[in-house]
């Protein structure tokens, strides 16, 4: 069996777009260069990984997506026993692919881009926004490295590093009557109109805290983008539940929001810095995870939690 690690590389690329012309455009090769080598793979190996589909692209076979972890699992050690041979107190170079969940991103991949640009320089963070299940995805399938999101709906398979955990809070429009409390109970809100962040996960997670507190609520509005559901709250259309608490309470159109503390017995919810579990930590994801530490700790006053 004559396999190498370009074919190696070729084939984690290629399942990674689903594609081999974007394959062969991600590692700046010739498509058939990529076409060659994963047919080479298939003959040595013994079996079919991806089924062509003709202007469709390529589909994993069972037995592709077997491989695939094993490869991913191959390089991530080569890649390791380099950095390793090369020595990690110098500055780490090369890329990381980054997913990020799409309501963290402007909270906190700033900051983390700010840091590695300091510390290292010559490492390439190429990121990915995406929701929950794009993040999950995004890992399993190989086109991130790691994936910045909340600990929920995470599969089987994933390892992940707790960053911070957040509560959630109420987000009032700030003519309410209960927009200058320190807290209410969610039993105060039963009846009112409702503006839900509708997106996979976080909509049953929001629902479900309503209706542990005895809350049925009234969906009038829901959007996928926070902003929008923020800028909803603060045209009196509604009140929202979330996580995320920028460092003042404007909207894009000039609004205001109230955050307010929610009284009840709610869960924090983690925010991971996630990957496979069969994929080892590399000097470069290890210094993605240093550089969000302390983008962290810079940012963090006394007794603060991380906005999420």
């Amino acid at each position: 069996m004559d396999v190498t690690l370009a074919q190696l590389r070729y084939f984690v690329e290629a399942a990674a777009q689903l594609s081999m012309t974007g394959a062969a455009i991600r590692l700046n090769v010739a498509q058939s260069a990529i076409s060659a080598a994963v047919s080479q793979l298939e003959k040595s190996v013994g079996s079919q990984f991806f089924i062509r589909q003709r202007s469709k692209g390529l589909l994993l076979t069972p037995a592709g997506e077997l491989f695939l972890r094993d490869a991913q699992a191959v390089l991530g050690q080569l890649e390791e026993a380099l950095d390793h041979a090369r020595g990690e107190q110098r500055s780490v170079e090369g890329q990381v692919r980054l997913a990020c969940f799409s309501t963290l991103a402007p909270f906190l991949l700033p900051g983390l881009l700010g840091r590695l640009r300091a510390d290292h320089p010559r490492l390439e963070l190429e990121v990915t926004e995406a929701d929950a299940e794009g993040c999950s995805t995004a890992l399993l399938t190989g086109r991130a490295d790691l994936a910045l999101c909340y600990d929920l709906g995470l599969p089987d398979g994933i390892a992940v590093t707790a960053v911070d955990s957040v509560r959630p809070y109420l987000a009032l429009p700030p003519g309410h009557k209960f927009a200058g409390r320190e807290e209410v109970a969610l039993s105060e809100l039963a009846g009112e109109p409702f503006v839900l962040l509708d997106l996979p996960h976080s909509r049953e997670l929001m629902l479900s805290i309503l209706r542990d507190a005895g809350v049925e609520p009234d969906v009038r509005f829901r959007s996928a983008s926070y902003e929008t559901v923020r800028t909803f709250v603060a045209g009196g259309h509604g009140y929202s539940i979330l996580h995320q608490r920028p460092r003042h309470g404007l909207t894009y159109d000039g609004g205001h929001v109230a955050a307010v503390g929610i009284k009840d017995r709610v869960p924090e919810l983690s925010i991971v810095l996630a990957r496979l579990r069969t994929q080892r930590p590399t000097a470069r994801m290890r210094a993605v995870a240093q550089a969000l530490r302390h983008h962290k700790a810079a940012t963090q006053e006394p007794g603060e939690s991380l906005p999420a």
